[in-house]
């Protein structure tokens, strides 16, 4: 029998053991002066949009309103249009440089729906490729992610 192979992840540590969020990272964001370090890849009036520092996939992306906001139904309408223009904006940028085959998007509103950050809704979108599941995450309980977030962050910051 083949001896077991490991894939190291210790910068997930930290994400994996914290027993609160702490500061809001997308409050965070809006008020920073340096878009690189908070990841800031596109900004709006009232809305930005960011990279997960710990992504689902490659190319995660999350676009939230400027407002601290927990609640959908919180939003103004105007908040709402301008999160959906910028993820369309996003997405479309995302397609030129990744060539998903298709995405995932949606929100946890919630702790219990699994928000990292309940407090401050946002929206995640995933893309997504043919065969980009495999055994890794049953198995191995790992998700390779094929791209470092500083060459994405290239890619997509105008």
């Amino acid at each position: 029998m083949a001896e077991l192979q490991r894939l190291w992840a210790p910068w997930r540590s930290a994400f994996l053991t914290r027993t609160s969020p702490g500061r809001c990272i997308f409050c965070a964001a809006k008020r920073a002066q340096n878009d690189r370090r908070h990841l800031v890849v596109a900004r709006g009036r009232g809305t930005l949009a960011m990279l997960n520092l710990y992504p689902y996939n490659n190319g995660h992306v999350m676009v939230a309103p400027a407002r601290h906001v927990g609640e959908l139904e919180s939003l103004t309408a105007a908040e709402w249009a301008e999160m959906g223009r910028l993820s369309q904006r996003l997405m479309t940028r995302l397609r030129a440089a990744l060539r998903p085959h298709g995405f995932n998007v949606g929100m946890n509103l919630g702790r219990v729906a699994g928000a990292g950050f309940p407090g401050h809704l946002h929206l995640h979108i995933v893309p997504r490729w043919n065969g980009d599941t495999n055994f890794m995450p049953i198995a191995g309980r790992t998700k390779v992610i094929s791209q470092s977030l500083e060459e994405l962050y290239r890619l997509l910051r105008p």
